[in-house]
């Protein structure tokens, strides 16, 4: 009998055990200091993604500092559910609370003007649906996020709001 109990105490301790060790890799997205603010993922008016007279540069994701501390870009990358895929090679500051907007198109990376461009004037969100990845520079997911047009644009303006 005493064995029974063992095996049951034993059991019951291990699951504990694995919730726990589980329990950090999924929460670990929201503690990041960096997170998804919001999405632009289809660019007002007819898609057109010609680099001079498109509206590649209207298609746009914010980013977010929420840590107390400012932390650089450097080395995190903004991929899709494909594969397409940003990484930022240049240092960009983010002091506590601050953003910066990661365009498409070609333009001048901007600390003053919070902003970064993809230069690369091919659309990289799906107007109906799509998945966004943020990854620290150590390769760990800083914050994710899918979103359809459906369940998640109620008002049909092609903008989500991430994280209030």
């Amino acid at each position: 009998m005493r064995l029974r109990h063992a095996a049951v105490v034993g059991g019951v301790v291990g699951g504990m055990l694995m919730a726990v060790a589980v329990a950090p890799a999924q929460a670990a997205e929201y503690t990041s200091e960096l997170k998804i603010r919001g999405i632009q993922y289809d660019a007002p008016g007819r898609d057109d993604n010609r680099c001079v007279g498109g509206n590649t540069k209207n298609e746009y994701l914010t980013i977010k500092n929420y840590a107390r501390r400012t932390v650089n870009l450097k080395g995190y990358v903004v991929k899709d559910a494909v594969g397409n895929k940003h990484t930022f090679t240049v240092n960009h500051y983010l002091e506590p609370g601050d953003y910066v907007s990661l365009r498409g198109g070609r333009g001048t990376e901007s600390d003053s003007g919070n902003v970064a461009y993809r230069q690369n004037c091919n659309f990289m969100w799906n107007n109906d649906k799509d998945t966004i990845y943020l990854i620290k520079p150590t390769g760990a997911r800083a914050d994710v996020h899918a979103y359809t047009k459906r369940d998640n644009d109620r008002d049909g303006n092609g903008y989500i709001t991430y994280h209030g």
